[in-house]
């Protein structure tokens, strides 16, 4: 049975790792309504698996693991007005609860699996499918279609650099509240949101002031990655099909 639930001032929005997502977080944070977290479950994920991580250690140490915790903050609304959080969907492990994902509204961000694997392995040697997110994303995807009464918007990576302002026009439609042309550009360097891991991952967002231009990913997977590639690509597929296109 759908959730019907009234929801509150928040968005998530859903990931995976080298997917825009903090260029997007830039820009929500510039407004002038809004509060950011960056990546909420990222210690519980740590802690949990033990997989290892740049930093992770650090991450743990300075970040709430706590998952109970952290869906609390996640369902508590902020004083600036407006609540955007950046989630990456691998964090998102399967014992996790997601009825508290009713009160929230929800975006999910795709990405072609070939760039963020060209991008993500030059981060990490050793890489899975798990470590990109997509079956996790897809899972979190059809849990909101079957369980709660919204549909979330899908958004394509792509689609998006090529009409910035047009998407998060959509966006802000999407959850009720007014576009700010402040959030196309923002000051370069870091922030006090970024989360301790942005000095290992971040170095480009912290150049950044504005969405570039969409450019097609030069290089070539390593052949260890094709198999990764072709099933993360079969789901990306589906879900694309899903996205919110503009002409």
């Amino acid at each position: 049975m759908a959730h019907n639930i009234e929801l509150k001032p928040i968005l998530a929005m859903w990931s995976g790792p080298r997917n825009l997502s903090t260029a997007m977080m830039r820009a929500w944070e510039n407004r002038p309504d809004t509060e950011v977290w960056d990546e909420p479950f990222y210690a519980a994920y740590l802690q949990r698996t033990d997989i290892d991580h740049p930093m992770g250690a650090e991450i743990i140490a300075h970040h709430e693991a706590d998952v109970d915790k952290v869906i609390e903050r996640c369902t508590t609304p902020v004083a600036s007005g407006f609540f955007y959080q950046k989630h990456m969907t691998h964090h998102m492990l399967p014992e996790y609860p997601l009825d508290w994902l009713a009160e929230l509204s929800h975006c999910f961000l795709l990405r072609d699996p070939r760039e963020v694997l060209l991008s993500y392995s030059q981060k990490r040697e050793d890489v899975t499918l798990d470590d990109i997110g997509v079956p996790q994303q897809l899972r979190l995807y059809e849990w909101v279609l079957a369980n709660l009464e919204q549909k979330p918007l899908v958004i394509d990576a792509r689609d998006f650099l090529q009409q910035p302002q047009v998407y998060l026009e959509a966006l802000c439609a999407h959850v009720g509240i007014p576009f700010y042309q402040e959030m196309l550009s923002w000051p370069a360097g870091r922030r006090d949101s970024d989360g301790i891991w942005s000095e290992h991952w971040y170095d480009s967002v912290w150049k950044s002031t504005g969405f570039g231009t969409w450019q097609a990913r030069t290089g070539e997977l390593d052949a260890a990655l094709l198999p990764i590639y072709r099933e993360a690509d079969e789901i990306y597929q589906a879900m694309r099909e899903q996205r919110l296109r503009i002409d």
